[in-house]
């Protein structure tokens, strides 16, 4: 998994509530089990036209001015419904490395931090001031540091967020669940050696 420390990017708005795993990935596109492959399925229903070809103009996403995004900035139980892992890999194959929304769904919250991408919660009035600072100005970027657990905006303002010590420290480190069992790898092996 590639270590996350910091992150300066564009901010792409999505302004829906309870926004589901099966919105975000469609039930048809899990029967591929590779982890990777999945940006053009992101969003799928929203994205596209009827004929699942041409992008829908009146999805906010697809507007020009948030091409290249690296933050989704949403609304509250994003990530609700099933458990599908296919979901943080979808929006991390898009490019989206942070989420920022009021609220998330447990199982996919954690399922972020296992696919290297940050989840930052932020109060509900903070999360509609930044939609409509993003509205207001293309381009808009937010810098984000892990370690100083903050949210930088153009103008300087550094918004505080919370985050779990043993989480943070699995993206600083780029650590997932493989990763986490090889730092055992010595007395693993001693276990090992040991029944022979």
């Amino acid at each position: 998994m590639v270590p996350f420390n910091k992150l300066a990017g564009i901010v792409a708005p999505l302004e829906a509530l309870h926004v589901d795993t099966d919105q975000i990935i469609p039930k048809q596109f899990l029967k591929r089990i590779e982890r990777t492959g999945y940006e053009d399925m992101l969003f799928y229903d929203w994205r596209y036209a009827s004929d699942g070809m041409v992008p829908n103009p009146d999805f906010e996403l697809n507007a020009p001015r948030y091409q290249g995004a690296s933050i989704l900035l949403t609304k509250d139980n994003f990530g609700c419904g099933s458990s599908r892992e296919h979901a943080p890999w979808a929006l991390n194959d898009y490019g989206f490395r942070s989420i920022i929304a009021p609220s998330f769904a447990d199982i996919f919250y954690n399922n972020c931090f296992n696919n290297g991408m940050l989840p930052i919660v932020l109060d509900s009035a903070t999360v509609e001031r930044l939609f409509t600072e993003v509205r207001a100005s293309e381009g808009y970027t937010l810098s984000i540091d892990i370690e100083a657990q903050t949210v930088t905006t153009p103008s300087g303002e550094a918004i505080p967020f919370e985050v779990d010590p043993f989480l943070r420290d699995r993206l600083l480190n780029g650590w997932d669940q493989i990763g986490l069992t090889l730092r055992h790898e010595d007395a693993i092996t001693a276990y090992e050696n040991a029944r022979r």
